[in-house]
């Protein structure tokens, strides 16, 4: 049983708690009703706003459309008028543009060209829009009078500042200085920068929008006239200062590298080694004692023509080089096709006339002509693989202009070289011709000179003979041609060995025949050892006869004296002053030779004279012998050592 007291405290604070909850409960409820108040108020107000806002949008939306609409006229308007003025600008160009293209491109090309620009829209205009438009036909005939002005100024440009190139300028590009490591390489500039920028500019309008290709022609014409002028310039060059001077190469070479002094002198154009072609008559004109100088101008000749190859290979390849930045892809191979032919066809043209002057001089049997061909030929087959490159995409026709050229130097060369050897063989036995005293045959001399010339060259001269032979191999090693040659001399030796054994005839004195033989075969051996022919001569044959026949003057005369010193002291006497009176007067020009002849003749004739005298010495075959013994001994040696020296 609870308390009573606990269940009073208890029942208040039961009541309390309740009291409490009632008050909270009033509070919410309060709460309620000011929030549903609030809520009412909102709506309402939210209704108001709502009614408002549609009221507002019924009022503003056709306005808005309207002001759209009015933006879209406006545009409408504007971009009207703009076309219009477009359309406009159209009919106006020819009066806008009638100035500029009156006074043309020169100086200001920038100007002129978006002048033409704007012509061409013009006309595309008109041609789209309304083809039967006058103005069509106005701004039609402007756009070509632009084109046609355009083209005059590209005529103009390149006929003004294309100028032949300076000589001097050539032979820097083309010398070869074998001291230098890596070559310097000449550029050779034919325009102005800014004046082939400008042509760069007209050719590629007028190949893109122009539709012409005349340009092209004109601008061969021009380069060509110019390429061609270039190579005449440095023959001119070549006849003005190297007749007066002598010198051959470019004076800006040797000015450039004067701080250097020990260096050669740069080599001319694809010269293995320095030599001069020195024909078989300047030869003969040296030895007599004649100088005329017609050889010195033939030498020139040869040598600018030589310069001339090498110059137009050098230039051509150069002027491939501009052509390239000016003229169309396609259309590159053919323009410097024909940009080339003048300057070809005259060296092709120069070329035959080499080869049909010497043709004309191997008629008339001078065969010392055919070596002004040697240098050339060797010298274009030098530079062949370059000229193929160089001409690398032209026409056949062109292509084979130097090959022609060469097969015609070595078809005239190689019959030369034949004719030669045949009149070796066939040369006259002629009594005047025959030198008195027993010395060296002009023919001799004449042919030795010759193949020493051939030494010079003896790689073309070898390849010459090669070229006709009928075999099916088509081409020749070098051995092959070296044995060629080599066989040639020794057929001309051969040949001439036989035609000296018959001039010997001529003499009616056999010791003077054999004199006769020795001095030529000596000299012939002398000057195949100096030459160093002989080497050339033992691929072939190993031994030489030529010298074997040195024994006739020694057996000659030994015979001759020995019979005269049995017969009798007069009769010795008499022979002795016969034969030195004679003999006197030979000529035996090798001192070696002539030396060697005098010991063995005072050996033979005065031991037998010594042995002669000595058998005679208890002979009493006179009163008088004085008479008879006319000369010691000592005295025949000295009368014998004045043999053979007619200026003793």
């Amino acid at each position: 049983m609870i308390p009573t007291e606990d269940a009073s405290a208890r029942k208040r604070e039961i009541e309390e708690k309740l009291k409490q909850e009632q008050e909270t409960l009033s509070f919410i409820r309060e709460n309620l009703e000011k929030s549903d108040q609030l809520t009412k108020n909102m709506v309402s107000i939210l209704s108001s706003f709502e009614s408002r806002l549609m009221q507002l949008e019924n009022s503003i939306i056709p306005v808005h459309k309207q002001t759209e609409n009015l933006q879209r006229l406006q545009e409408n308007v504007d971009k009207t008028l703009s076309c219009m003025d477009h359309v406009i600008s159209y009919y106006h160009v020819a009066k806008d543009t009638d100035r500029i293209i009156r006074e043309g491109p020169t100086g200001r090309l920038d100007e002129y060209l978006a002048c033409i620009a704007r012509i061409q829209k013009a006309v595309e205009y008109f041609q789209d829009n309304n083809p039967d438009s006058p103005e069509l036909n106005t701004v039609k005939a402007r756009f070509e009078k632009g084109k046609e002005l355009l083209e005059g100024e590209f005529r103009s440009l390149l006929t003004r500042y294309s100028k032949p190139v300076p000589p001097i300028l050539i032979l820097d590009a083309i010398s070869v200085d074998e001291e230098l490591e890596v070559q310097e390489d000449v550029m050779l500039e034919h325009l102005p920068e800014a004046v082939l920028q400008d042509i760069i500019c007209i050719a590629g309008w007028l190949v893109e929008y122009g539709r012409n290709q005349d340009f092209m022609n004109v601008y061969f014409q021009i380069r060509s006239n110019q390429l061609d002028r270039s190579i005449k310039g440095l023959k001119e060059h070549f006849r003005k200062n190297s007749a007066s001077s002598g010198v051959l190469y470019s004076p800006a070479v040797q000015t450039k590298r004067k701080d250097t002094p020990t260096k050669k002198a740069p080599k001319r154009p694809g010269y293995d080694h320095d030599l001069r072609v020195k024909h078989l008559s300047d030869a003969l004109t040296e030895k007599h004692g004649a100088a005329t100088g017609k050889d010195d101008v033939l030498d020139i000749e040869i040598d600018s023509y030589i310069h001339c190859i090498s110059a137009f290979v050098k230039l051509a390849q150069s002027e491939y080089l501009l052509l390239a930045e000016i003229i169309p892809e396609h259309h590159q191979k053919k323009t410097f096709d024909s940009l080339i032919q003048e300057a070809l066809d005259n060296l092709m043209l120069e070329g035959e006339n080499i080869v049909a002057a010497a043709r004309r001089a191997i008629m008339r049997h001078d065969y010392s002509a055919v070596l002004t061909i040697f240098p050339i030929l060797r010298h274009l087959k030098m530079n062949k693989s370059e000229f193929d490159t160089t001409l690398q995409g032209t026409a056949a026709s062109t292509k084979n202009k130097l090959p022609t050229l060469i097969t015609s130097m070595e078809t005239i060369g190689a019959k030369a070289l034949e004719e030669f050897a045949d009149s070796i063989k066939n040369d006259p036995d002629k009594e005047y011709n025959m030198p008195k005293d027993g010395t060296v045959h002009e023919l001799t001399s004449n042919a030795i000179l010759f193949l020493q010339q051939l030494l010079d060259f003896h790689e073309t001269a070898g390849a010459m003979l090669a070229s006709q032979e009928t075999s099916s191999a088509t081409s020749y090693t070098s051995d092959f041609n070296k044995r060629l040659l080599s066989s040639y001399i020794c057929k001309v030796l051969g040949n001439l060995q036989l035609n000296l054994l018959s001039k010997s005839k001529v003499y009616e004195d056999s010791a003077l025949s054999a004199i006769f033989l020795h001095n030529n075969y000596n000299y012939i051996l002398k000057s195949l050892e100096k030459s160093e022919l002989i080497q050339l001569v033992t691929v072939t044959q190993k031994r030489l006869l030529a010298y074997t026949h040195v024994c006739f003057v020694f057996l000659q005369l030994k015979d001759k004296e020995r019979q005269v010193v049995k017969d009798k002291f007069k009769g010795f006497n008499d022979g002795l002053e016969e034969l030195c009176k004679i003999q006197k007067g030979w000529a035996i020009p090798d001192k070696e030779q002539r030396d060697l002849i005098r010991h063995n003749q005072k050996k033979v004739v005065s031991d037998a004279y010594r042995a002669f005298l000595q058998r005679c010495a208890n002979i009493s075959f006179t009163k008088n012998p004085e008479k008879y013994h006319k000369y010691r001994p000592e005295e025949v040696e000295e009368m014998i050592e004045k043999l053979f020296d007619t200026s003793a």
